[in-house]
């Protein structure tokens, strides 16, 4: 496999199978060496800068904890602690970091951001979640999915909820290189993008994976081992979309019909944070106003057996560490 030193991570479509594969199976080393108290500072002496024009618990929270793990310093910038884009260009900002920092995370809006970071850091650069794609939480997921089923190939997966965004996009693609049989249960005009449908169903092709796109939950859900979701208004949308995204997608809220449906060994997965209850503000706002106590998925799903979203949360810090680690070098597997 050709050598991950120095390379940005800004999309999973730029890995192949069997780097992404690499990405979990260090996730796995590296969790084990935690679990176990062994130390594992193999970038000892690094520095990294945590961009994030986006707030974020389990981002923010993964990275300072990974890389003081791996040995690393790090400098959070949070959305008033940096000049990027307003009174210095973020080629600018990429060019003054890359000379301070062994490498660079951002987490905010529009993709052509950190990719434009990359292209003038000279560092690696690690995508936190944009608007249109969210691969670290990609690892996390593929990790918790291998933990839970020894496998990933074959694994029937069911997004439903919003597909048009970063999550929908992401795992879509996580899944088609991956060779899993991605559905997306959703309302039509919250399919994913065609040219990207059409992009997974390529990789789908060699992986031996598949992409369905399908109204009827039912069928959609019918014999899945995972059903995932998110929140239905993402950060930065305006309040007003609330009352269009209930009416739209309710039938396709995560609750236990749904998971019934599935089969008995399924596995509720959610990024979060997640509307099952109404503890807080948002929720609270949402229920005065359209008397709903949840909304993307039902307490009773979330709260089950079945629902990993813990181990998922917590998987982020353990595949954000390999992640780091693997485009610093240091250790390999």
């Amino acid at each position: 496999m050709e050598s991950l030193i120095g390379c940005n991570f800004l999309t999973l479509k730029d890995f192949t199978t069997e780097q992404i594969q690499y990405f979990i199976d260090l996730s796995v080393d590296l969790k084990e060496k935690k679990k176990k108290g062994i130390a594992h500072e193999y970038c000892k002496g690094k520095n990294v800068a945590l961009i994030f024009e986006k707030t974020s618990t389990r981002t923010r929270c993964s990275f300072e904890v990974a890389a003081h793990d791996l040995g690393m310093g790090s400098t959070y910038l949070d959305p008033s602690g940096s000049q990027i884009g307003k009174k210095e260009s973020i080629a600018d900002t990429a060019r003054v970091l890359g000379r301070m920092y062994e490498g660079i995370e951002y987490r905010g809006f529009a993709q052509d951001i950190v990719e434009e970071l990359a292209k003038y850091a000279g560092v690696p650069v690690w995508n936190g979640l944009t608007n249109e794609y969210h691969p670290t939480q990609m690892i996390a997921d593929l990790l918790t999915i291998q933990e839970r089923f020894g496998t990933l190939k074959g694994l029937k997966f069911v997004y439903m909820g919003d597909a048009r965004y970063n999550m929908g996009n992401s795992l879509m693609i996580a899944c088609a290189k991956m060779g899993m049989h991605f559905t997306a249960c959703t309302s039509a005009k919250y399919f994913p993008n065609e040219e990207l449908v059409a992009e997974c169903k390529e990789y789908a092709k060699e992986s031996g994976g598949t992409i369905t796109l399908t109204e009827d939950v039912l069928e959609g859900t019918r014999n899945a081992d995972v059903l995932y979701t998110d929140v239905w208004v993402s950060m930065g949308e305006p309040d007003e979309v609330w009352a269009e995204r209930i009416a739209d997608l309710t039938p396709y809220q995560v609750n236990m019909k749904a998971l019934k449906n599935a089969k008995e060994t399924a596995i509720f997965m959610h990024c979060l944070p997640a509307f099952h209850d109404i503890k807080t503000k948002i929720g609270k706002e949402v229920y005065e106003k359209y008397g709903l106590t949840e909304m993307e998925v039902t307490d009773e799903v979330f709260e089950s057996p079945q629902s990993v979203v813990f181990d998922e949360a917590e998987n982020r810090m353990h595949s954000i560490k390999a992640v780091m680690l693997a485009t610093l070098g240091g250790y390999s597997l």
